[in-house]
C-alpha cells in the first residue's frame, strides 16, 4: 500500500483552476503535440519544404517556432508557480541548492544532446529527409534515452524545487507525462 497523504496535503497548495495553471498545462502538452503533427504532415507531404524551397529551410523554422513555444512554455509555468503559493517548509537554502543541482544537470543534457545532434537532428531534420550518417551514441546517449526530454523535465523539477513550488512540481509531472507519451509516439 503506498501512503498518498504527503502527496494529497502537497497538492492542497495548488489550485488547478487557476487560469495561469490551466494556460501552463495547456502550453505543456500543446508542444510536443504541436512538433509531432507538423513533422508527420512534413514527413507525407514534404509541403514545408516546398514553402521554403529546401529541406534545411523549412527545419531551421521549424526548429525556430519550437524554440519560441518553449519559451512560451517556459513563461507560463514560471507565471504558473509564481501564483500559487510555495511550501514554506521547503523555502530554504538545501532545497534550492537541491533544485539548482538537479537544473544543472538537466542543462548538461539539453546541451550535450543538442551538441551530439546539431540543429537538424535536434529538430526532426530526419522528417525532412535530413537524416544524420550514423545512430548517435555518445554522451548523453550513451547513459539515457531521449536525454533532452528528460534533461527538459530535469531543468523544470529543479526549477520548482528552486521556488519551493508545489504547483511546479505537479506541472513538471505534466511535462513528464507529456513527454512519455511523445516518446511512445516517436517510437
Amino acid at each position: 500500500q503506498v501512503d498518498v497523504a504527503a502527496m494529497v496535503q502537497l497538492f492542497g497548495y495548488v489550485d488547478v483552476t487557476d487560469t495561469g495553471f490551466i494556460v501552463a498545462v495547456l502550453s505543456i502538452a500543446f508542444n510536443p503535440f504541436f512538433w509531432n503533427v507538423v513533422a508527420r504532415w512534413e514527413h507525407k507531404t514534404r509541403a514545408l519544404s516546398q514553402i521554403f524551397g529546401s529541406p534545411h529551410a523549412a527545419c531551421y523554422c521549424l526548429g525556430a517556432v519550437i524554440l519560441v513555444l518553449n519559451c512560451v512554455r517556459s513563461h507560463c509555468f514560471t507565471e504558473a508557480m509564481k501564483s500559487q503559493p510555495k511550501l514554506e517548509g521547503w523555502d530554504c537554502h538545501w532545497t534550492y541548492y537541491s533544485g539548482l543541482a538537479i537544473s544543472a544537470v538537466g542543462t548538461l543534457f539539453v546541451i550535450s544532446s543538442f551538441l551530439a545532434l546539431g540543429f537538424t537532428g535536434t529538430f526532426l531534420g530526419d522528417y525532412f529527409g535530413i537524416l544524420m550518417e550514423d545512430k548517435v551514441t555518445s554522451f548523453p546517449f550513451s547513459i539515457l534515452d531521449n536525454p533532452m526530454y528528460w534533461g527538459s523535465t530535469a531543468i523544470y523539477l529543479g526549477w520548482s524545487l528552486m521556488h519551493a513550488s508545489p504547483a511546479g512540481l505537479l506541472l513538471t509531472a505534466v511535462v513528464a507525462i507529456s513527454y512519455t507519451i511523445a516518446v511512445l509516439y516517436e517510437g
